[in-house]
């Protein structure tokens, strides 16, 4: 159960994005970027950066196969790292609703990525959506 004085999860979102990105950009670990903080963040923020990191690898996979003729490197920064963030959430099968998870990556790159970013997120990750919540 959260606890009272957690933002509310958009804007963990929004922290757990920006420690992916400070990651990226350093060519760290996000765990390690966790564990260097002075201050630890909300619970779902460290949540999403542990989910983001442990399923990295297969998140990529079903990104690439999602996402024809954009391999992973094409990609804006923060496309690609909302994608895993969402990817993430939708892999956990406790994680919230698949409309929510879709809803809130279109928001983070409508906000800090290009004009084009939240119709191919919406799609990639509709496609991805599918296949690991079908039903």
């Amino acid at each position: 159960m959260p606890e009272e004085s957690a933002a509310p999860r958009h804007q963990q979102r929004e922290r757990a994005l920006s420690l992916l990105y400070e990651a990226e950009i350093k060519g760290e670990n996000p765990l390690r970027v966790l564990e260097e903080l002075p201050v630890q963040p909300d619970a779902y923020v460290c949540t999403l950066l542990q989910g983001a990191a442990a399923t990295r690898v297969e998140a990529d996979g079903l990104i690439t196969a999602a996402s024809v003729g954009w391999p992973l490197d094409r990609m804006a920064v923060i496309d690609r790292l909302v994608l895993r963030l969402a990817v993430a959430e939708l892999l956990d099968a406790d994680g919230p609703p698949m409309a929510v998870v879709i809803d809130e990556a279109v928001e983070l790159v409508k906000t800090y990525s290009t004009d084009d970013s939240g119709s191919f997120v919406n799609g990639i990750l509709s496609t991805i959506a599918a296949e690991v919540r079908p039903g």
